[in-house]
């Protein structure tokens, strides 16, 4: 055998895969697949390359990092609105559980429909890109960094919105198990699903760190 052909293959097995728009370090070649002209794309193509790249996915350096800004936009424009919200209600009465009850389900309900168009969005895009995990697909981590926030009150501080940022960027670079795993999954819910987790683990630890900071703040 060959050395070079024996260390090729050696490499893919012992290096994990990487996804294209994850930011990591030495991201694999792509092989490229039958892309579909532009000519010969439909509207709903157009419907789908929007969504899959949330108008970020094709600027230069770093796409998850762009994904996720619009992310943390999306979330900031949430958070103003459920704060204004917030404050008509309480002047009308309305009981603060409630309220915030609301809220929750209102903002998970905005990521599971970014996460359910994500996965069509993402199958679509891969057959007209004709590329496995295409970089200009950014919408798993938009999804993902709301899903960093899904704990965090309506009062937080900038901190917090900070914080999620920086979480959910390491754990989407980072994929500690079963991440990565996840990305072998087919087509757009492989595409979803590994960023949806690392928005959950990024979650889970950004709500320990604000109760942490909550009981520092106001001490027994």
């Amino acid at each position: 055998m060959k050395a070079e052909p024996f260390i090729h293959r050696l490499f893919q097995v012992c290096m994990p895969i990487i996804k294209e728009s994850s930011d990591e370090l030495n991201p694999p070649e792509v092989v490229p697949g039958g892309t579909l002209p532009a000519a010969r794309r439909s509207a709903t193509d157009y419907v789908a390359l929007g969504i899959a790249t949330c108008g970020v996915g094709y600027l230069p350096l770093a796409p998850g990092t762009w994904g996720s800004a619009v992310g943390i936009l999306l979330y900031l424009i949430f958070h103003r609105l459920s704060l204004s919200a917030y404050q008509l209600m309480s002047d009308r009465g309305f009981d603060a559980t409630a309220l915030y009850l609301s809220r929750t389900i209102v903002f998970v309900l905005l990521i599971s429909v970014i996460t359910l168009a994500g996965v069509w969005a993402a199958t679509r895009t891969e057959r007209l890109l004709g590329r496995k995990d295409p970089g200009a697909v950014v919408v798993d981590e938009v999804a993902g960094q709301l899903l960093a926030f899904v704990f965090v009150p309506a009062g937080a501080g900038a901190w917090v919105t900070v914080t999620g940022f920086i979480l959910f960027r390491l754990f989407d670079i980072w994929k500690p198990y079963p991440v990565r795993r996840l990305e072998a999954l087919e087509s757009g819910l492989g595409i979803m699903a590994d960023d949806v987790l690392a928005g959950i683990y990024a979650a889970i630890l950004l709500g320990l760190i604000w109760v942490a900071a909550a009981f520092a703040r106001f001490p027994a």
